[in-house]
């Protein structure tokens, strides 16, 4: 999926390692994905009016006052098992029956925090997953209300199951799928990695950025479930994969907007 001006911009930043953002070498950059100057230069604009960006210089952008939320999101990914801590076997639960359904957008927002957290629908508007991330209940309630769960959602740990119900909440999350994902990501990741010398720096800087991205969406959205349920191990080489991608595509990107042509 092509990517729209404003992620390109922020992501740009990123690369960057804070150095500012001159205009040309945004707009050579979206040249790449097919985003248009004014696209770009509109883009821009509306960035800096959300204080999302802020002026740096004479036509060059930094991250503004408003984009520590943004810059979490595109760093957070490399921290997620910190949050994990070793299983006990419990579960968390959140119960939305109290909830209405009416306004799409708000039901949108807290499906998508739901799933950002990895949990799955036991039964309808009650959601489950394994009580291994964060250190204590509170601490999963104040992100889910972060990421659009409404506050009057019903946030708690459950423990006691019979083997049929574990079962059942067990068989809610594919683990086989999730482990050949991760085997798969490492392997297209590597795989591109060595051939990247032989590509032209604008295919490498446009492909780099199109399956780091991806790859970081996997990691994002990783229901990040204990043992047994998936191979931790194979996560965790998956992450450290993408860590050495995203770092190697950010080089690539600093080459590419440093060549001559990026200043005409």
């Amino acid at each position: 999926m092509k990517p729209c001006a404003k992620s390109l911009v922020l992501e740009l930043l990123v690369a960057k390692n804070g150095v500012p953002l001159q205009v040309k070498e945004a707009i050579v950059a979206c040249e790449l994905f097919g985003i248009s100057e004014n696209n770009v230069r509109v883009t821009l604009a509306r960035l800096t009016i959300e204080a999302l960006l802020e002026g740096a210089g004479r036509g060059s952008y930094q991250l503004g006052p408003q984009a520590k939320d943004i810059s979490a999101q595109l760093f957070g990914w490399r921290s997620v098992e910190q949050h994990l801590r070793r299983w006990d076997g419990s579960y968390l639960m959140v119960a939305c029956n109290a909830l209405g359904r009416s306004d799409r957008n708000v039901l949108r927002q807290r499906e998508r925090a739901l799933h950002m957290l990895g949990f799955a629908e036991l039964d309808k508007d009650l959601y489950v997953r394994p009580n291994n991330v964060e250190p204590e209940v509170e601490s999963l309630r104040q992100r889910l209300i972060e990421l659009g769960l409404e506050p009057a959602a019903l946030v708690f740990q459950a423990s006691g199951f019979e083997d049929t119900q574990s079962q059942r909440i067990q068989s809610l999350w594919n683990g086989e799928l999730l482990n050949d994902s991760y085997r798969r990501h490492c392997e297209q990741l590597e795989s591109w990695t060595l051939r990247a010398e032989q590509l032209k720096l604008e295919a490498a800087a446009r492909e780099s950025f199109t399956l780091g991205r991806e790859a970081i969406r996997q990691i994002v959205f990783d229901p990040l479930l204990p043992h047994p349920l998936v191979d931790v191990t194979l996560r965790t080489e998956f992450l450290a994969c993408t860590q050495r991608f995203v770092d190697h595509g950010h080089q690539i990107w600093r080459t590419f907007l440093q060549q001559p042509s990026s200043s005409n």
